[in-house]
């Protein structure tokens, strides 16, 4: 009976200590956030304005953006005169709103108060990924390309303080995606899809520095930046993250994710790096510059590859679309 009790208690302790070492998981599901029948087809990406507690989706059929609050979870406005809708930006000094029209293509621009449209500045069709500079306040936009006929891109740079163009970058490719800035220099990193390459610009210059190939994987699409470690994340519809040495130009690794990936953002505080794809989202966490250890694959929704990380609220939302009677819904997730 004793060697019995020895035998239970060493079991015990052994599934104890195994329990224990299990990671638990990233996300914790929260609550969805189910939108109108009318929503249908794909959503593109999101904003925020912290300040006012809102958040901002542009499901691209839907002709509008949608204005959810974020301590409720509902629905309080729909601006609508935009064709297909891309990204968004809140900038609060400003208390404006700046999305991006595919189909006209051009920076609609909304007042965020009233919602009332304040002008727009004129682009190219498939007017498409931003990236922001907060300390000149100058938007990055990539526009052009195939859906104008055109074998080349054009990355344009908006004033949005006064509200016009002020250049336009022109990179050789048909398309292009996600990009990212670095503050502390005149850098801008984006992904040529075309070419399946990384091409480097200079925001001073304005002007292209360098091209990176993408040899890991294929379909480059999300990007996010490590800039305290000179570590760029080039995410692949293939199903790859890939590492780059901003200093080098060199990959570094390939860290494997979900098919699809169409958003990826990395916090720098956790050191955690968000990849949403085709219905599930991957975390890693930068354990040091050169290693990275899964954290979790978190099942979202069919379909589902647009998200958003509000780090100051420790949430992650993911965008659903409707699919067969289901319709479509935003997955708020707290960040564990």
């Amino acid at each position: 009976m004793k060697k019995r009790h020895l035998i239970f208690v060493a079991i015990f302790f052994a599934v104890a200590a195994g329990a224990q070492s299990q990671p638990s998981a990233p996300l914790k599901f929260v609550r969805a956030i189910k939108l109108p029948a009318a929503v249908k087809g794909n959503f593109d990406h999101f904003g925020v304005d912290l300040k006012g507690h809102r958040l901002f989706a542009t499901p691209e059929d839907y002709k509008a953006a949608l204005v959810f609050d974020l301590r409720t979870g509902k629905l309080i406005h729909t601006i609508t005169g935009i064709g297909r809708p891309h990204a968004i930006l809140y900038r609060p000094g400003l208390d404006r709103l700046y999305v991006t029209d595919g189909d006209d293509g051009a920076v609609k621009i909304f007042n965020a108060t009233t919602y009332h449209p304040e002008g727009s500045v004129k682009l190219l069709v498939d007017t498409d990924s931003i990236g922001y500079d907060p300390a000149t306040h100058y938007l990055y936009i990539d526009n052009g390309g195939g859906d104008a006929h055109q074998t080349y891109s054009m990355l344009s740079v908006v004033d949005t303080t006064a509200a016009t163009k002020l250049a336009d970058i022109k990179i050789d490719g048909d398309t292009l995606e996600a990009m990212a800035l670095e503050p502390s220099n005149a850098k801008l990193y984006v992904n040529n899809k075309a070419k399946n390459q990384v091409d480097v610009i200079d925001r001073a210059t304005r002007k292209l520095v360098a091209s990176w190939p993408v040899t890991k994987a294929k379909t480059n699409v999300a990007m996010a930046f490590d800039e305290a470690h000179h570590r760029l994340f080039v995410g692949c519809r293939s199903g790859a993250i890939v590492v780059f040495n901003t200093e080098t130009g060199k990959e570094l690794d390939s860290l494997p994710i979900v098919k699809g990936v169409d958003d990826m953002v990395y916090d720098a505080a956790s050191h955690r790096i968000y990849a949403s794809g085709d219905g599930a989202v991957d975390v890693y966490e930068e354990t040091d510059p050169d290693h990275y250890k899964m954290l979790g694959k978190v099942t979202t929704g069919q379909g589902a590859k647009t998200s958003r990380l509000v780090p100051e609220l420790h949430r992650f939302f993911v965008a659903v679309p409707q699919h067969g009677s289901a319709p479509a819904e935003i997955l708020e997730y707290e960040v564990l």
